[in-house]
């Protein structure tokens, strides 16, 4: 009986096209913002923050950008650890050889690097797409993975090949503890997942997903596939971009080439089909169960008193992550976003039969 619209008109357009156009909705969204803004930081440990928190809001902002990609646009992508690292390594050059540049606009220029790349990776969708579309993308990361390997100017001639990044400052205040750090990477993600909510409602989101549903139709009805595309591997590589340099920055604080490995770009594929293909909200979902799995397989067992070797942990991650992808694919396609939107229609209906 609480979760009902009844007598909550909409007399604009304005209040028409809000995000969330039921007041309950935006009533728990906002709730759930102050308390990831301040109940978290006063309840979480710094275990917590370190080891579950901080990763779920990085890889939940890789993830909401490969999902405009291949969610929204229907554009698959087996190269998204190599944009991660072109942001990493980008920011991490602005930050190196422009001594007093901001932190969140070395972020934004690094992300521009990763965005340049992604366009020039994504025009070969002009001509292909399916299986063929995944191999291009993947050579993306072979070249990733090669350039910052070969290449010692981008790592400042570092012998091993890893980079160490400096104490983190924004706008001259310190990100030292946990704390800071989590809020740190909350603000940004926050403000970036608004964004890419509105890109998906707006005139060029529509367009993406047009040339997802049937690329000759939208074409006819006047949408230009090269601009549809092109723009969808530019915006998903920014915010990947982004992501990348806060993973090095903020999570790492020290990396090497390895850390972004055709692995991650996997990691992220699994994400985006477990939360939920085309849904923002679904990217959390998925890089919470990503993170949260293996944490769970070792910690769990141990509590019940039946420990699990490392590596059979390591087998039962990769079976079960198999495992789930299967199901969802055949029993949900739309991952566990759906599942929450199918919970939220049965209470909006209940006690009454549906």
């Amino acid at each position: 009986m609480l979760y009902r619209e009844n007598g909550q008109f909409k007399t604009n357009y304005k209040a028409d096209q809000q995000i969330f156009p039921i007041l309950q909705d935006r009533w728990v969204i906002l709730a759930l913002i102050l308390f990831a803004f301040i109940g978290v930081p006063l309840l979480a440990s710094e275990y917590l923050m370190r080891a579950i928190l901080i990763p779920v809001l990085i890889l939940s902002l890789a993830a909401i950008g490969l999902n405009l990609l291949v969610g929204y646009c229907g554009q698959i992508s087996l190269g998204s650890a190599a944009f991660m690292a072109v942001g990493a390594y980008a920011s991490y050059n602005f930050v190196l050889r422009i001594p007093g540049i901001n932190l969140l606009l070395a972020f934004v220029l690094g992300g521009l690097c990763a965005m340049v790349m992604g366009v020039i990776f994504g025009i070969p969708s002009l001509r292909i797409r399916g299986l063929y579309l995944a191999v291009a993308t993947l050579a993306a990361q072979f070249f990733s993975d090669w350039i910052f390997s070969r290449v010692p100017w981008l790592t400042n001639y570092a012998s091993s090949g890893s980079v160490q990044v400096p104490a983190l400052k924004v706008f001259g205040l310190p990100i030292l503890s946990p704390n800071e750090k989590y809020l740190f990477c909350l603000a940004i993600v926050t403000v970036c997942a608004l964004g890419a909510k509105n890109l998906t409602r707006g005139h060029l989101g529509r367009s993406w997903m047009a040339m997802r549903d049937m690329d000759v139709a939208a074409e006819v009805i006047g949408i230009r596939p090269m601009h549809a595309k092109l723009t969808a591997f530019a915006v998903s590589s920014f915010f990947i971009g982004i992501a990348g340099a806060m993973w090095g920055f903020v999570h790492l604080g020290s990396w090497e080439p390895a850390a972004f490995d055709v692995n991650r770009s996997l990691n992220l594929l699994f994400m985006i089909i477990i939360g939920g293909l085309g849904s923002i909200m679904g990217s959390f979902f998925g890089a919470l169960f990503i993170v949260a799995l293996p944490i769970l397989l070792n910690q769990v067992p141990a509590m019940l008193g039946v420990p699990i070797a490392v590596d059979t942990a390591a087998h039962l991650e990769y079976m079960i992550f198999g495992a789930l992808i299967i199901f969802f694919l055949i029993a949900e396609p739309h991952g566990l976003a759906r599942l929450w939107s199918i919970g939220k229609e049965k209470l909006r209906l209940w006690p009454f039969p549906h």
